[in-house]
């Protein structure tokens, strides 16, 4: 990330993408895009990186409310079952700056809840699930 012309050029060898190349392709594949959302994918991998890339966006609040508006909530509530643990920090992070008076009904459904409320109570199985969920039901619950 931080690193001069010369180090970039050793790391990348003769037959590499230089960096402003890989940055550009990365830039047209976001443009070029279809509008699937890689959080429905099979794979869960591509799932962690799908939700930390909202959660992360979605502290900008016109950004949550794109997400909203795309259909953005189902998907990520869906990420709170996840058997990879970033995947469901990532969910519940961003639960916690999705949430509004706008689509409360949505997202503080009874069942979501109690998923909520389990990840809070294992305190001692997963702190970081238990401190998120905790925060989210401070704010959004009580």
């Amino acid at each position: 990330m931080f690193t001069n012309y010369q180090r970039q050029q050793e790391r990348t060898g003769q037959y590499g993408t230089s960096r402003q190349q890989y940055l550009q392709e990365l830039v047209n594949q976001f443009q070029n895009t279809s509008d699937e959302d890689c959080i429905t994918e099979p794979n869960e991998k591509l799932m962690e990186f799908g939700i930390g890339g909202i959660c992360n966006s979605c502290v900008d609040p016109a950004n949550a409310a794109i997400i909203t508006q795309c259909g953005g909530i189902p998907l990520v509530i869906k990420c709170l079952s996840s058997p990879v643990r970033n995947t469901v920090n990532y969910a519940l992070g961003a639960l916690y700056y999705l949430c509004n008076k706008s689509n409360r009904e949505e997202i503080l459904k009874p069942e979501v809840i109690d998923v909520i409320e389990r990840y809070a109570a294992a305190q001692t199985v997963n702190a970081s699930f238990s401190n998120l969920a905790k925060a989210f039901l401070d704010k959004h619950v009580s």
